[in-house]
């Protein structure tokens, strides 16, 4: 599995607005200045930022984007789900049956459960992290992260 471009860099994106101590917040040329990405790919993900309802935008001089909500309102997972989606949703059997309308292993399939496992250890992480704790510095963070791991290592022992 791997983080896609749309998601590395719509998160940061995210991030650089979040950081932005400025009123008007943050124009397509300065994310784009600030990050290193094209003008076109900038736009590209702050319209679907903007459409999951994460940051706004304001026409004008004085105009920018901004968050939408409160830095500890914006769910990691939430995020990244709008950017690139899920890594696997209850329809994933439905559109990856091979060449045939209804996947062969529909009765008993192990690689569901699979599937399904690994996004529902993946949702209990990202799911807890908001962009305010992704704001704080490296090592906080790492810390951060390390604490909900640890939690749901022993979750995984319990059941």
């Amino acid at each position: 599995m791997k983080v896609s471009a749309q998601e590395e860099y719509g998160m940061r994106c995210l991030l650089r607005i979040g950081s932005c101590e400025t009123p008007e917040g943050l124009t397509i040329p300065d994310i784009s200045r600030l990050e290193g990405l094209t003008s076109a790919n900038v736009a590209k993900l702050l319209r679907i930022l903007r459409l999951g309802g994460f940051i706004e935008s304001a026409r004008g001089r004085a105009g920018g984007y901004k968050l939408a909500r409160p830095t500890d309102r914006i769910v990691i997972g939430e995020v990244l789900a709008v950017l690139g989606g899920r890594i696997y949703n209850p329809s994933f059997c439905d559109t990856h049956a091979g060449s045939n309308s209804i996947c062969n292993h529909v009765i008993d399939c192990s690689m569901r459960s699979l599937w399904r496992s690994i996004q529902s250890a993946v949702d209990v992480v990202l799911n807890r992290i908001t962009l305010k704790d992704m704001l704080g510095n490296e090592r906080v963070f790492t810390e951060l992260v390390a604490t909900l791991n640890a939690g749901l290592t022993e979750n995984q022992v319990a059941n």
